[in-house]
């Protein structure tokens, strides 16, 4: 379980991996994407989603972190094959590498997050378990950009790239 405090919240490692499943529904692509838990941002619902990523642990391989990190923040076990998507840099200076693959989750089963432990408000000694996700699902192109972390848009402009051919079968 990761502590999180005021000040080390700041000093995490500057990367991080992680995975967009998507799926293709009637010709369209459905993305699944993550709103992260914590008490920051309860009830803010537009540039704070994001895909399930995580910190890599020493010596990790990128792709393996990435697969680590969805397991452990949403309960699903990932397969490939794995389209690489290249890597963005976020507004906090974290850069993000990830990966998609074609997958699917039925929405009727909560998901399961790992918990992280944190200190809020920052400085006041109240310590608490939070889930490192809240929620998440599936979501067109367009609303998940209304969601999705603006640093993360490149992403779903690339997977949508990757998909050119296969979105000509499903039509």
């Amino acid at each position: 379980m990761a502590v999180y405090t005021a000040s080390n919240r700041h000093r995490r490692a500057r990367v991080s991996a992680g995975l967009l499943m998507y799926r293709i529904t009637g010709g369209e692509v459905e993305v699944f994407i993550a709103h992260p838990g914590g008490p920051w941002f309860p009830n803010r619902d537009y540039d704070v989603w994001t895909i399930p990523k995580g910190e890599l642990e020493h010596g990790e391989d990128l792709l393996a972190a990435a697969i680590r990190e969805f397991e452990e923040e949403v309960g699903i076990k990932p397969t490939g094959p794995y389209t690489e998507l290249g890597s963005i840099r976020q507004k906090g200076g974290k850069t993000v590498h990830a990966w998609a693959f074609a997958g699917d989750y039925d929405a009727d089963r909560p998901i399961q997050s790992n918990l992280v432990q944190i200190e809020w408000p920052p400085g006041s000694g109240n310590w608490a378990d939070w889930p490192e996700i809240d929620r998440a699902g599936f979501f067109t192109l367009a609303a998940a950009r209304e969601r999705l972390k603006i640093s993360q848009h490149p992403l779903l402009d690339r997977l949508t790239g990757s998909l050119v051919g296969k979105l000509a079968s499903h039509s």
